[in-house]
C-alpha cells in the first residue's frame, strides 16, 4: 500500500495514570510529531480522558484502508473485533494479559475478559502483518500463538514518575520515620499478590524490625481483594504497620519512592513491571519474586527470588539492607538498567519501528 498519512490506535479502555494509557498517548503525541493524522479509539473511557479520544465506533469513520491501525492488547473486548474488522494495515502492541484462574474468585467479570482476551489472539494474528511487545516474555507468547513478524518495544514510562519534584511534607515525613520502610507500587488485585507481600513483611516485622512500615502504593481494582487485605492485616495484627495508599500523584509517588528503603514485589504475574524501573531510576534497590517477565525486567539490578516464600522474602531484604556493598552495587546497577528504558531511547525506537513497518507492508 502507499505510505499512509494516518495511524490510528484501538484500545479496550483509557484512563488517567494507568501505564498503558500513558503509553497509548505517547505513541500518538509521536506519530503526529512524525507528520501522521492519529486518534485514539477506546471502548470504555475513563474520567478525564473523554476529550483527548473516540468513542470506538468512530472508527468506522475513516474505514478505506489507507492507514494503519495500532491495536493495545491487554485484556478481551469487542474493541479487537472493531480492529479486527476496519480496514487498513494492522498491527498489535502486546502488554500481556494476567491469567484467569488469578480474578476468578475476586472479579469474575475480569475472569471472563481474560478468558476472551487469549481467545482473541490467534484471530488477531490472522490480520495483523506485525506485532510489538513490552518484552521478551510477551514475544513469545505471541509467537506461540501465529504471530510471526514479533519485535520488542518496552513500555514508555511515564516521566512524571521519574522526574516530578517529590512532595515536601511527605517525603520529609518519610525520612524521619523509624525503622525499615517497605514499598510496593501497583494496583491491588490479586495478580500483584500484595497478600504473598503482606505474609513476607509480617515475618520480617517479628524477625528483624518491629518498627518497620510497608507502603502499598496503588488503587483498586475491585472492593472485595481490597478488602480481604485489610482484613488479614487486621487478623494478623500489623494494621498499624501498613499503609494503603490508594491512588497518588506523580509528586506523592516520587516521594514514596526517595523516602523508602526497598522496594519489595510478590507478584505472581507481569508482562513487564514498570515499578521496578521507577524504583531502580530513584536509587532504590529491589527485592522481587522472579515470575513472568519480572527476571528479564530486572536483569541483574536487583535480588530476584525464585521462590515465593515469606520467611525467604523478608531473610533476603534483611541481608540486602544489612550489606551496605552489595546495596551500593545494585543501586548502581539499577541506574544503568533504568537508563535503557529512558523516554527518549523508547521514543526512538517506536519511531524507527514504525518507519521499517512502513517500508514491510
Amino acid at each position: 500500500m502507499d505510505t499512509p498519512t494516518r495511524i490510528d490506535q484501538v484500545i479496550p479502555s483509557i484512563v488517567e495514570k494507568d501505564a498503558v494509557s500513558n503509553h497509548t498517548f505517547t505513541i500518538q503525541r509521536l506519530l503526529r510529531e512524525m507528520g501522521f493524522e492519529s486518534e485514539i479509539y477506546v471502548d470504555v473511557i475513563g474520567p478525564g480522558c473523554e476529550a483527548r479520544v473516540q468513542e470506538l465506533p468512530e472508527l468506522e469513520k475513516f474505514n478505506d484502508g489507507k492507514r494503519f491501525l495500532i491495536y493495545q492488547y491487554s485484556i478481551g473486548s469487542r474493541a479487537a473485533n472493531y480492529f479486527m474488522a476496519a480496514k487498513g494495515s494492522k498491527i498489535v502492541d502486546y502488554h500481556n494479559i494476567a491469567p484467569s484462574q488469578f480474578f476468578t474468585r475476586w472479579l469474575p467479570s475480569l475472569a471472563a475478559e481474560s478468558v476472551l482476551g487469549r481467545s482473541q489472539m490467534l484471530p488477531l494474528s490472522k490480520v495483523s502483518f506485525a506485532a510489538v511487545a513490552d518484552s521478551g516474555y510477551n514475544a513469545e507468547e505471541l509467537r506461540q500463538n501465529g504471530f510471526r513478524n514479533v519485535g520488542i518495544l518496552p513500555i514508555m514510562i511515564d516521566p512524571g514518575n521519574l522526574s516530578a519534584v517529590p512532595r515536601p511534607g511527605l517525603l520529609s515525613s518519610l525520612k524521619e520515620q523509624k525503622g525499615t520502610k517497605w514499598l510496593f507500587v501497583g494496583q491491588l488485585a490479586p495478580h500483584k499478590a500484595q497478600h504473598n507481600l503482606l505474609k513476607a513483611f509480617y515475618c520480617y516485622l517479628k524477625a528483624y524490625d518491629t518498627e518497620a512500615h510497608l507502603y502499598i502504593v496503588g488503587r483498586e481494582m475491585g472492593s472485595l481483594y481490597k478488602e480481604a487485605l485489610l482484613q488479614f492485616t487486621d487478623q494478623i495484627g500489623i494494621a498499624d504497620s501498613v499503609t494503603f495508599t490508594g491512588g497518588i500523584t506523580n509528586e506523592e509517588l516520587v516521594a514514596y519512592y526517595k523516602g523508602c528503603d526497598v522496594f519489595v514485589s510478590a507478584s505472581e504475574h507481569e508482562g513487564f513491571c514498570v515499578p521496578l524501573i521507577e524504583a531502580m531510576h530513584h536509587e532504590i534497590p529491589v527485592v522481587a519474586y522472579g515470575q513472568a517477565a519480572v527476571p528479564e525486567t530486572v536483569a541483574d539490578a536487583g535480588v530476584v527470588l525464585s521462590d515465593n516464600d515469606p520467611y525467604e522474602m523478608a531473610a533476603a531484604v534483611h541481608c540486602l539492607l544489612g550489606d551496605k556493598n552489595l546495596r551500593e552495587e545494585l543501586v548502581a546497577r539499577g541506574k544503568i538498567n533504568a537508563a535503557g528504558f529512558e523516554i527518549k531511547r523508547t521514543e526512538e525506537k517506536f519511531k524507527e519501528m514504525i518507519k521499517s513497518f512502513l517500508t514491510e507492508e
